[in-house]
């Protein structure tokens, strides 16, 4: 999966809360209300009649597609009156999920990425799933980060299907030739990146100055990006943690951003030789494997700040329309897909990590020469995911951090404006 899938569409169903409310004369009770609708399915029900429901989600590669049309399959031979009809949103993927929710039309099951999930459960436009699942689901196996980031009050709304973490990619040869160790610590990678950078040929560091990478690390000092749905990263605890990044490359000389140096994203710029090492997810190895395969590169945790490990992680679930009057055979088919056998089908080449611990295992993706580092990180990793606002703080942190980041104004101005104009806007 791409990054750009990850965010795609971000904000829409922030619009949602209030679009729902408006329609159909319902009232905010109803339309944020979470008590989970009663259902016969609290034990493993029996579907005789023949059912057709349907999966939205947004395409992927080739490779994806067969592995969902695969794992599709082997649900319809387990449940053969259940027909799946896969509908694919090629493009502005919330904003048809949004039109389709307010018109009554959403599929049965859809995909729901993290960060949209707090707007969607506050809408009351999910189904919970917690009276449907059976003892030998075995909730305990999924990674907790990603399981918590489709709850809310105790209410499981959604049950991730994949995921991936931020690592550190280094080029092995350019840490060889300049005799130097992978960074462990921020204070060593900071050090490699200044060894590593050839002037403006050869950059430490392609970073990303954003909040989807640096969220983590804005709060490793103990300040909070944000604080009971409000930008609060203008403390001056974030400040200092986020002060390396724009250092290193307004001081150190030895960090760019992609289009600094032509690249459309990290990826590229580290398979171009532009970079001697980025922080990227698991998006980056097939990429880099198929388009630059003369790159001998390496993976890593991300370096630890003051001691303490930290990684973003973004993630994706199947949930159930509310709406939906299919539920029993809706919930087999999230309960085959996000199971260890049809995960098992879907994760198996690398292409998405299976969010069940015990499946990673059995792929021997948490031993992979490429993608341990990547699983290693899923039980300290902070889900890209804060609250219904975090779309305009988002907007507005990126804007006044980029500009701190190619030097045009100080950090803690930069963030600090930014702040304000982002809670008069969530405010207003």
């Amino acid at each position: 999966m791409s990054m750009k899938k990850w965010f795609k569409g971000i904000g829409a169903a922030t619009l949602l809360v209030g679009m729902l409310t408006a329609c159909g004369g319902n009232d905010t009770n109803e339309a944020t209300d979470t008590t989970p609708t009663p259902t016969p399915t609290e034990t493993d029900v029996v579907i005789e009649e023949q059912v057709e429901i349907t999966l939205s989600g947004w395409g992927g590669n080739p490779e994806e597609t067969a592995l969902l049309a695969e794992t599709l399959a082997e649900f319809e031979a387990k449940y053969p009156h259940i027909k799946v009809k896969h509908d694919v949103i090629s493009d502005q993927y919330m904003d048809v999920m949004q039109t389709r929710l307010i018109g009554g039309e959403a599929a049965d099951v859809f995909y729901l990425d993290a960060f949209e999930a707090p707007a969607l459960i506050e809408a009351g436009v999910l189904e919970p799933l917690d009276l449907y699942v059976t003892a030998d689901f075995d909730i305990d196996d999924f990674e907790k980060p990603m399981l918590e980031a489709f709850q809310a009050e105790g209410v499981t709304y959604g049950f991730p299907k994949d995921y991936s973490t931020l690592a550190l990619f280094y080029n092995k040869t350019m840490l060889e030739a300049a005799g130097i160790e992978v960074p462990t610590t921020w204070e060593e990678f900071r050090e490699a990146a200044i060894a590593l950078t050839q002037g403006t040929d050869v950059y430490g560091f392609g970073a990303a100055p954003e909040l989807a990478r640096s969220y983590y690390i804005g709060e490793s000092k103990g300040g909070k990006i944000v604080t009971d749905n409000q930008a609060s990263f203008g403390d001056d605890r974030v400040i200092e943690a986020l002060q390396p990044i724009v250092d290193m490359r307004n001081i150190d000389k030895s960090a760019a951003q992609p289009s600094e140096v032509g690249s459309g994203w990290g990826g590229e710029m580290f398979g171009q030789g532009k970079a001697a090492m980025v922080i990227e997810g698991n998006w980056a190895i097939p990429f880099i494997e198929n388009n630059f395969s003369d790159i001998d590169f390496g993976t890593a945790e991300v370096p630890t700040i003051d001691g303490q490990q930290g990684t973003m992680a973004y993630t994706v679930a199947y949930v159930m329309n509310k709406a939906s009057d299919k539920k029993d055979a809706s919930w087999k088919l999230i309960e085959f897909l996000t199971g260890k056998d049809g995960m098992e089908i879907w994760t198996s080449k690398g292409f998405a990590l299976p969010t069940r611990v015990s499946v990673a295992e059995a792929l021997g993706w948490d031993k992979d020469e490429k993608r341990a580092a990547i699983v290693a990180g899923a039980p300290y990793a902070t889900v890209w995911q804060q609250g219904t606002n975090l779309p305009i703080i988002t907007q507005n942190f990126n804007n006044q951090f980029l500009s701190a980041f190619i030097g045009q104004r100080p950090l803690d101005e930069a963030l600090k404006e930014a702040e304000e104009i982002a809670n008069r806007e969530i405010n207003r």
